[in-house]
């Protein structure tokens, strides 16, 4: 595998289609985004970047892009630089350390952001977080699937829960959720690399803060680790990919409990019969 990975340089003005843009090209295989001012970065391993595809993405847009290869590396650094709290109301705020603390928080989260918190982070972790503020944690057994950062699991654990597994296919993601627990003194929470639910059991709660392609290839699975009456709470879809996930679920042993939209991105909340 090669060490170097093809950096798409997008210049796009507006905040909400570089939203949008993040989850297009999420679902091509982009692994990492970093935003600047009108425009966005975004990171391939150069083995798996295809031109053809990329113009595909791109045909209905006018946006202009560059490429460029670069060595593999930590990209903490532009992370830090464009990494903002993320509060919901009075309930929860998730900080870098170098954001001041707020008073009167039920919540207070803090984060080394690194490549594993992409540029969506603000609307569908609020959703998330906002969700999860109206569940029942006390003595839960939940599961983070694709916990990137890990704050999901912290809240969680914070929130109750008995028992949180953590899992992700990506050892950076798993050391970053490492750094979190210990940050925020939550030791109990197992952490593993793998990208399967195969083997790991049944949960009260499933939480999965993702893609559309993983949540619809993986959601007979979460219905199958979901214990009868549990909740499966998904985000990281776009508010088009609507009518893909209700297909997804429609003769599932599932009922939508609620759904919202930030930003053109979804959230949804769903019970397993």
């Amino acid at each position: 595998m090669s060490n170097y990975y093809q950096q798409i340089r997008l210049s796009i003005p507006d905040q909400a289609m570089r939203e949008i843009m993040v989850a297009l090209l999420a679902d091509a295989g982009y692994e990492g985004f970093v935003e600047e001012p009108g425009t966005l970065l975004a990171y391939i391993p150069e083995e798996a970047f295809s031109q053809e595809r990329l113009n595909e993405i791109l045909e209905p847009f006018s946006y202009t892009y560059e490429t460029e290869r670069i060595a593999q590396r930590n990209w903490n650094a532009e992370w830090e630089a464009g990494f903002q709290p993320v509060r919901v109301g009075d309930f929860c705020m998730i900080r870098a350390d170098f954001h001041p603390a707020v008073e009167g928080m039920q919540y207070d989260l803090v984060i080394t952001p690194k490549m594993s918190f992409g540029t969506g982070h603000h609307a569908t972790t609020y959703q998330m977080v906002e969700s999860m503020k109206g569940m029942n944690f006390d003595g839960k057994t939940v599961l983070d699937f694709g916990t990137g950062t890990g704050i999901l699991a912290i809240l969680a654990k914070r929130m109750g829960a008995e028992r949180v597994l953590a899992i992700d296919n990506d050892s950076w993601s798993i050391e970053n959720s490492q750094e979190n627990l210990d940050r925020n003194g939550v030791d109990d929470i197992e952490i593993r690399l793998c990208d399967s639910l195969e083997g790991l059991g049944k949960f009260d709660i499933i939480l999965a803060n993702i893609n559309k392609n993983v949540i619809l290839r993986e959601m007979e699975a979460m219905i199958e680790h979901c214990n009868p009456g549990g909740a499966i709470l998904i985000s990281g879809l776009l508010e088009s990919d609507s009518t893909d996930l209700t297909a997804a679920i429609a003769g599932l042993p599932l009922t939508l409990k609620q759904k919202s939209n930030k930003d053109s991105w979804l959230c949804w909340q769903l019970q397993r019969i």
